[in-house]
């Protein structure tokens, strides 16, 4: 991703300045500033990369990535929305020529769109970083016993602490998890961007997390962006039980119910343990409901095949901004948000409760704190 990035957005920035910034009936030198400023902000992520810290996480402070992020977002929601200009008015030039060269040409229309990138990137920007609300569903779980019907548990995924969604936000999502007491809280990976050293201020409030049955957690493939061990080892002392490849039993009344935890498949590229879901499964009871932990959705047919009763995941984010969600879905084996019914198996994918600051934008793909309530038959 890294290598590929600067050359996508160069190709969106050439294509912006071809489709907004020549034709505008302004003075040259002003089109040249423009053009540079595009092009700033289509290589935002290289310059904060090398100058500022890593491209995972700038070690900027808040108030300057989210004006980033802003400047960010106009550039690239201005690319895509004259890419859609052009194909609608090459739609409208086949059958009305004039229509079409209205829609490509018009200066009205190109400003129109320069209007539209602004306050949708202003919207985005707001809807990426303020602290999610909570969404509530009841998922029932075939052979869930009558002991765990009403179980409420919350999940968290993709918090992405970091200098945008530092401690303050940070602690104010753990504040509105821990008014809803649950009966557990699981975290599905992607829980910080940066080393254990420059994030541990901001992910300190998660030891506050409360629960009746504690905190289980995952990783995600940014915990293995800088130094996956030790941040293992901080979770843990936080507080959070981590799952790689293992699992828990819950009992109450009696009965059980277990919650199984993968790794993430990007541990392979670090030669560390790779996801090994016969190893998370080993040794529960027969007859016990699987609740499985992974960050990812894409393996959810094999998961179901496993027996699995409910699979919860992240990662996608719900694709962010609704229309490019589609691409996000098809890198994610069909999957992207909300539930899924998978053979016997019921899959919920999270649209994530942070996001990571390379792309601080959501349109129509609003955060969540998500409560389950579990249901038997």
């Amino acid at each position: 991703m890294g290598k590929l990035l600067p050359l996508v957005m160069g190709v969106l920035w050439l294509y912006a300045v071809w489709r907004f910034v020549w034709p505008l009936s302004a003075p040259w030198a002003t089109r040249l500033v423009l053009a540079l400023v595009l092009l700033l902000a289509a290589q935002y992520h290289q310059i904060t990369g090398r100058y500022f810290g890593t491209l995972a996480s700038p070690e900027l402070p808040q108030p300057v990535l989210i004006a980033l992020a802003w400047v960010f977002g106009v550039f690239f929601l201005l690319a895509l929305l004259l890419l859609l200009r052009d194909v609608l008015g090459v739609l409208l030039w086949l059958p009305w020529r004039g229509a079409g060269r209205f829609v490509l040409q018009a200066p009205a229309v190109r400003l129109a769109v320069g209007a539209l990138a602004l306050v949708l990137s202003t919207v985005g920007v707001w809807q990426a970083v303020r602290v999610p609300y909570v969404k509530t569903i009841a998922v029932t779980i075939p052979g869930l016993p009558s002991a765990f019907d009403g179980y409420r548990l919350v999940q968290l995924t993709d918090l992405h602490a970091s200098r945008l969604l530092p401690e303050a936000w940070q602690a104010a999502v753990v504040a509105r998890t821990n008014r809803l007491d649950p009966d557990l809280i699981v975290i599905t990976g992607d829980l910080a961007d940066g080393t254990p050293q420059a994030r541990a201020a901001d992910v300190a409030p998660l030891a506050r997390l409360r629960a009746r049955d504690g905190v289980i957690a995952i990783p995600g493939n940014h915990e293995y962006y800088a130094d996956y061990v030790h941040w293992m080892s901080a979770y843990r002392a936080l507080g959070l039980a981590m799952l790689e490849n293992a699992h828990v039993l819950i009992s109450h009344e009696g009965r059980t119910l277990a919650v199984a935890g993968l790794t993430d498949r990007q541990a392979g590229a670090f030669g560390l343990l790779k996801p090994d879901l016969g190893a998370a499964l080993k040794g529960i009871p027969e007859g016990v409901p699987v609740i499985l932990l992974e960050h990812r959705p894409g393996d959810a047919v094999r998961n179901a095949q496993a027996g699995v009763a409910l699979q919860l995941s992240g990662h996608t984010h719900g694709g962010q901004i609704l229309g490019l969600h589609w691409i996000t879905q098809w890198a994610n084996g069909g999957f992207v948000s909300g539930l899924y019914r998978v053979g016997g198996m019921t899959l919920y994918v999270s649209n994530g409760t942070g996001l990571w600051n390379g792309l601080a934008l959501r349109l129509g793909r609003p955060s969540e704190i998500t409560q389950i309530v579990l249901r038997a038959p």
